[in-house]
Formats: structure tokens, sequence, C-alpha cells
């Protein structure tokens, strides 16, 4: 697959792909005739990439991810103590965004059921 169906297929800029050959993540990408071919495991390599985008892992943090991917032996416990930070992250945010939605409701609850004392709704 060249770099430009790679694009199509999973949405991501060539320049992206290019960054990520530059950091070295997407295996040997053979050039044949001047284009890019990715090969299945740089195809399985781009979909984790995009993975741990979605999940929220910032441009180094990939990086750093892969890289460590690419370790043979101890790896899988960093990368494990990186999702674990990241997942303690994005609970962390879930439960901020609960507090504010409670907050919401309350000042939508004074605004609909005024107090019976005259007082002004907030």
């Amino acid at each position: 697959m060249t770099i430009g169906e790679a694009s199509r297929r999973y949405g991501i800029p060539v320049e992206i792909l290019q960054e990520y050959e530059r950091w070295g993540l997407c295996g040997a990408v053979k050039q044949v005739m001047g284009e890019r071919d990715y090969n299945d495991l740089d195809l399985e390599r781009l979909s984790l990439i995009m993975t741990l985008h979605d999940i929220g892992f910032s441009a180094g943090e990939v990086e750093l991810y892969m890289k460590l991917s690419a370790r043979d032996g101890e790896s899988g416990e960093d990368q494990l103590r990186m999702l674990d930070k990241k997942r303690r992250a994005v609970l962390d945010e879930i439960h901020f965004r609960e507090r504010q939605l409670d907050r919401l409701d309350y000042l939508r609850h004074k605004i609909r059921c005024p107090e019976r004392d005259g007082k002004n709704p907030v």
C-alpha cells in the first residue's frame, strides 16, 4: 500500500505519515519505484498509533509508546504504566466533568424552582 493509499484509508495526512516514518514508527517502509510500500505490520502500527491518538496521547507520548513497543524485554511494563497513567487522567477528567454537571443541574434547578420566600432566582 502506498503512502497515499494509507493516508486515504486511515484518514491521516501524508505529512503525518512521513513524520511517523522519520520517528522510525512504521518499520522499514520500503520504497518501490519512488513510492513507499506499507506492509501489514506497518498498517497494524498505524492502527495502534491512531488508537493512541484517539485515547488522548500526545505526539511525544505516541512516539515513546511506539519506541517501547519496538524494544524487547521489559517494555511491556513501561507501556502498561503509560496506559495506567492515561487511564487515571481520563478518570480524573470524567469526575471533574461530573462535578461540573452537578453544578449546572443545581443552577438550572434554582432557576426552574425559585424559592417561595420571594428571593430572586440565581
